[in-house]
């Protein structure tokens, strides 16, 4: 039992560290209305591990206190990115669908975190377009990728409980 909270805690840790590093060091894309957080691309780990979610969002409260955001994004954009890794978890059956919860919790609630907290004056439909196009790239894409890749070595990255690829 203890080698399991050990590896889970191990995984958590990495992907948290990975999730800050990407989106700190391209910090310009990370941010504001038009946003390609690569970071985003982990989400999809939680189609593996349950230890991404808890990683995921220590991860991006981390990234944005360091990326300079303001309390509220703080606690509202690492929301996003927590019920976006829960729900990936828990339709983590069907591959195709791991990139979705992501997509859509930072479509939605992202930018009005934009327009209230940040004072960005442009309508949040508009925000809406533009934050879930970056969130298409980053999860539907370079998710997919990174998902597709990792597939092929789930059993020793994450050991043989994962989910099976569909």
């Amino acid at each position: 039992m203890k080698n399991k909270s050990t590896l889970f805690l191990v995984q958590a840790a990495a992907i948290g560290a990975i999730y800050v590093v990407l989106t700190v060091l391209f910090a310009p894309l990370s941010f504001g209305e038009v946003q390609i957080r690569f970071s985003e691309a982990l989400t999809i780990l939680p189609f593996f591990t349950p230890a991404a979610i808890p990683g995921l969002f220590v991860g991006c409260i981390i990234a944005n206190f360091l990326g300079g955001a303001i309390p509220v994004d703080i606690i509202f954009g690492s929301m996003a990115t927590l019920i976006g890794a829960v729900f990936t978890y828990k339709l983590r059956g069907n591959r195709w669908l791991a990139p979705l919860p992501p997509i859509a919790a930072n479509t939605v609630i992202v930018p009005f975190v934009l327009f209230y907290g940040y004072g960005i004056n442009l309508p949040i439909p508009l925000m809406m377009l533009t934050v879930g196009l970056g969130e298409v790239i980053s999860c539907g894409v370079l998710g997919m990728i990174v998902l597709t890749a990792l597939s092929r070595y789930r059993n020793i990255l994450f050991g043989s409980r994962s989910a099976a690829v569909k």
